[in-house]
């Protein structure tokens, strides 16, 4: 597939070299990157996102209906309204929604009917920019700031120039004044949300209004002249003169309309020219990008690099305000009460605790000291710890991985909260059911500290969830021990050996078990469903992530673990459908991937290709990492080989490309894979480098031949977090044939929990 890139303007290489000695590397970022995605096979579900790293707010160009999780598919032809977003996943859907379009000649309000046809090769997707020209002479362009952002539409002309303000699938409220060149109001759409809750948000425009008016998307009833108006999908609509441009400034806040008014000054106010903010947000994302600086490789490489890194940046979001001195506050997602201090929202820690947030403890450290300590206050204001916010408690997808987060981050020294509280909040989290979905709290729990596993039959995905948990309460006991907290220590000492308890040695594999104890019929290790996750048997029994050496006990060694290992990245593709009943999207993407059984479109199963590093195959690992990279990513809209799911996916890719990766977050460690690059020099916060070298790099020279941690021979299949954060400099010798040598014994393995029973060998 040709790479569809689209570099701008000479304009930004003359902003890069303002910039010092940055580099041009938005030039490399598609915010198309896996646009090309359906409810039936995903190849990111994403949109063309417009919006700051972490940013409040986001925005995008909307080709799909009002309350659509496909807001934005390349496959369309029209875009409809150009979107205040905040949707983290199409499942999820959106929520505080508004959009602005363009209209030319009648005024035509309706979404369908306003929509205007377009064409790729009239579009720019980049972090700090998008624009569009549709095919009547319209010309669209969006800007970012934090909490906003800034418009600028091109009327083509003599035929009168329209604005359409859509308020989307709920209450709204609009106010139009014409003196101020203002419209206010408010949105309240969103299903995870308090009953107070409101989006507040202020337009202001540089031009005139010709006529003004107010609308409801319902029936499309126009009233014109109309000032003010309130009800489900109320919107307005603005006249302005023939040919002109004008630009808006957009900036919202769930406080108060005070709050919006504040920030459209502090975020806005000096930004005299739509240039300004875009020349600002190019910087601010330029900026970002350099902090990691790869070299060599190809120029595709490279855009599948920068691309993902954008997103790997995107989410969590930021959910607080700054009041006229600066400081922090916020409206809690969870009580509906304003509170100081900082909160983060639009995550499923299901997906992101395996390398978004490991990825984030290395670049934005101090961010996450704010993010940790905002996981105890919403837990407080909520009652559980969220696990799929959006923007308020979900309870979506399974486990209670908060408390990795929070042990992740505490393993590498981000320790701004409190640990005691962090380890009764969740102790809390794990002997109680939340009010509803399988994150919220834990379903089970009885069964699972009285048997050791979760029964199939009244719960379901049980196996899944039985092993999800054991790694959760492996966390719990990682940050008690490391706290010297007894009590919670012991509490967990147990549990975090469970995953033993949903494996049948018979069949080699993890199972459904029920009440009793007896073992789920019928058994078939490619079937998906029932007592798992969107995954199967084969893809479910690699969730070991704190016990490897446990599982390879389990399984009957070394020599029968990488077999097996083996086995499931090139055996045949068959699915069977289970208690799905139907193939579902990540059926069809592991398919597409012809990697066996391996579904990389999925979270469970990648971490997988790094296994071989615990069991004595290094270099298995080295080349099946490079194989992932390869074949299942690329900057197009087709980028991904799965949902991106709030960074996940990127990060995988970034943490990969750069030769690491965090199998078992909790610890201090990253384990080693093959890098991607020639170079890659990270610039940490604290102002110190850590640079990667990969001599004799190249597409077939993926395995390490040996390696040097600052000038000293490192024979280990890992390096440390502090490594990292230390500085210095990994020196990697690539070649293409494997060295059966290097990395293989005990002591060069990664953390586990258990010793290996089996005596230490390997098969070539």
């Amino acid at each position: 597939m040709g790479l569809k890139i689209k570099i701008l303007p000479v304009v930004f290489f003359t902003l890069a070299f303002s910039f010092g000695q940055e580099r041009d590397l938005v030039k490399y970022v598609n915010t198309l990157q896996g646009t090309d995605s359906e409810w039936a096979l995903s190849y990111g579900n994403t949109y063309p996102t417009v919006g700051l790293p972490f940013g409040v707010h986001f925005f995008s160009a909307q080709t799909g209906k009002n309350g659509d999780g496909w807001k934005y598919q390349y496959k369309a032809n029209t875009i409809r309204g150009f979107q205040q977003v905040h949707q983290c996943s199409p499942w999820m859907n959106d929520y505080a929604v508004f959009s602005l379009m363009p209209g030319l000649g009648n005024l035509v309000v309706n979404e369908d009917a306003r929509a205007l046809a377009f064409r790729h090769e009239q579009e720019v997707g980049k972090p700090h920019y998008y624009a569009v020209r549709f095919d009547n002479g319209i010309r669209a362009e969006i800007s970012p700031v934090e909490r906003g952002a800034h418009m600028r539409f091109s009327f083509p002309g003599k035929q009168r120039a329209y604005l359409v303000l859509d308020g989307y699938i709920k209450d709204s409220e609009v106010t139009i004044i014409p003196a101020e060149r203002k419209i206010v109001g408010f949105v309240n759409n969103g299903r995870f949300v308090p009953g107070n809750f409101k989006n507040y948000f202020v337009l202001v425009f540089d031009r005139d209004f010709k006529s003004f008016g107010t609308w409801e998307n319902t029936q499309d009833h126009i009233k014109e002249g109309s000032l003010h108006d309130a009800g489900k999908g109320v919107g307005a609509y603005l006249e302005f003169a023939p040919g002109t441009t004008v630009e808006v400034k957009v900036a919202s806040s769930y406080i108060d309309p005070q709050q919006a008014e504040l920030t459209l000054r502090q975020e806005l106010g000096d930004a005299k020219r739509f240039e300004t903010t875009k020349n600002r947000a190019f910087g601010i994302w330029n900026k970002l990008l350099n902090r990691i600086v790869v070299e060599g490789g190809t120029e595709e490489e490279k855009a599948t690099f920068y691309s993902s890194m954008f997103r790997a940046n995107l989410f969590s979001r930021k959910f607080y305000e700054l009041d006229a001195n600066g400081d922090p506050r916020y409206y809690s997602p969870y009580d509906g009460k304003i509170y100081s201090g900082y909160m983060y929202t639009d995550n499923g820690f299901w997906d992101t605790f395996r390398a978004q947030f490991p990825l984030s403890n290395i670049l934005h450290p101090g961010m996450q000291g704010r993010y940790m300590q905002s996981l105890l206050d919403a837990q407080q204001q909520a009652g559980f710890f969220p696990t799929w916010s959006n923007p308020g408690m979900s309870g979506v997808m399974i486990g209670n991985h908060a408390i990795s987060l929070l042990a992740d981050a505490w393993a590498k020294g981000i320790r701004t909260f409190n640990p005691d509280s962090a380890l009764q909040a969740y102790y809390h989290e794990v002997t109680n059911k939340g009010p509803w979905g399988g994150s919220n709290g834990r379903e089970g729990w009885k069964d699972y500290f009285t048997k050791g596993y979760i029964p199939y039959g009244e719960i379901h995905e049980s196996t899944a969830k039985t092993l999800e948990y054991a790694y959760d309460d492996f966390c719990g006991y990682q940050l008690a021990k490391a706290v010297g907290n007894d009590f919670y220590q012991h509490v967990f000492a147990r549990q975090m050996y469970n995953y033993k308890n949903v494996f049948d040695p018979k069949v080699n594999f993890v199972r459904g078990r029920q009440a009793q104890g007896e073992w789920l019929p019928d058994f078939d290790p490619v079937e998906w469903g029932g007592p798992f996750t969107e995954a199967n048997a084969w893809q479910y029994t690699w969730s070991v992530l704190h016990d490897v050496n446990g599982l390879i006990n389990l399984i009957g060694g070394e020599e029968r673990f990488n077999a097996k290992l083996d086995s499931f990245f090139t055996m045949e593709q068959r699915i069977e459908y289970g208690t799905y009943g139907r193939e579902i999207h990540e059926m069809r993407e592991m398919l597409l991937a012809e990697m066996g059984q391996y579904a990389h479109g999925n979270q469970p199963t990648q971490h997988v290709p790094y296994l071989y590093n615990f069991s004595g195959q290094p270099w298995k690992s080295q080349k099946q990492v490079r194989m992932v990279m390869s074949k299942l990513y690329n900057a197009t809209e087709k980028g991904y080989p799965g949902d991106e799911d709030q960074g996940q996916m990127s990060s995988w890719y970034v943490l990969s490309a750069l030769g690491i990766y965090s199998v078992c977050p909790g610890t201090d460690e990253y384990v080693i894979g093959s890098p991607l690059f020639e170079k890659a020099t990270i610039t940490l916060e604290n102002g110190k480098r850590f640079t990667i070298r990969a001599i004799n790099n190249g597409p077939e020279q993926v395995y390490i031949q040996s390696a040097r941690l600052n000038g000293k021979v490192y024979d280990k299949n890992y390096i440390t977090y502090s490594d990292i954060v230390n500085g210095g400099d990994i020196e990697f010798v690539m070649g293409d044939t494997p060295n059966f040598e290097r990395g293989t014994h005990s002591e060069s393995r990664p953390f586990s929990l258990s010793p290996l029973s089996v005596k230490e060998g390997s098969v070539r």
